[in-house]
């Protein structure tokens, strides 16, 4: 009896050991979970568009294939011979090809029946401006119709702005967003009595571009403005760091 109960004795001696042992680790990890601060970063900066893409579409139609293309021809060259004259360069106006489409008439006879008439050739062709010249694009853009006044049976688009540089960018405000995120977790570690460790985790989120001034709204997927001349870029950065 007296062996059996030491047995025992000891039995729970190691059960009460161990149970301290899970519970100190367990505040341990708790205390650890707790040592930790988790901020957002943000960075913006305006800039102003580098590259402007303007598109515009001119066609004719005619029952004779032909008279179309020729047309069309004519209708290039008044087009080409505009743009240069607005200071643009041949290098920069590009040409789609010609997309010529069979336009029919569709009817119905007393009785019912469908059937459709040869209605003559739809020809269409896209100019497409891509420069740095922004100022030249888009007096041209707006004095569109001026090619209309001649005939030409124009559609033209508005103008789309671009940065060429625009990673170079990116790269500059992921820095400066760190950084933000960086001093506002040393701020609020110093005003509650800690230190900042070292960094633990950080999440990038999206990169968005809007227009300046505008009320453009951020989306799940991005922003990337290309309406907009003068734009807005900007970019948050999600970073956890020890105590």
């Amino acid at each position: 009896m007296k062996y059996t109960s030491i047995i025992i004795s000891v039995i729970a001696a190691v059960a009460l050991i161990g149970t301290a042992c899970i519970l100190g680790s367990a505040y341990k990890y708790k205390y650890k979970v707790n040592q930790v601060i988790t901020v957002t970063g943000n960075a913006k900066k305006d800039f102003d568009s580098d590259i402007v893409k303007w598109t515009a579409t001119y066609s004719r139609k005619s029952m004779n294939l032909s008279e179309a293309s020729e047309q069309l021809r004519k209708d290039r060259e008044l087009v080409k011979n505009f743009l240069v004259q607005k200071g643009i360069k041949e290098s920069e106006i590009v040409f789609d090809p010609v997309i010529i489409v069979r336009d029919f008439n569709y009817h119905t006879d007393e009785r019912g029946n469908s059937y459709n008439t040869f209605a003559g050739y739809s020809l269409s062709q896209n100019v497409i401006v891509e420069s740095k010249e922004l100022d030249k694009v888009d007096n041209a853009s707006r004095e569109i119709s001026g090619l209309i006044s001649q005939g030409v049976e124009l559609m033209s688009n508005a103008p789309n702005y671009y940065y060429s540089k625009l990673e170079d960018l990116k790269l500059a405000l992921i820095a400066e967003a760190s950084q933000n995120a960086k001093s506002r977790a040393e701020n609020i570690a110093k005003e509650s009595g800690s230190s900042l460790g070292k960094l633990l985790k950080a999440d990038l989120g999206i990169f968005q571009i809007t227009g300046q001034n505008s009320n453009e709204e951020f989306s799940y997927g991005g922003v990337f403005n290309t309406t907009s001349r003068a734009k807005t870029a900007n970019i948050t950065v999600k970073v956890s760091y020890g105590l």
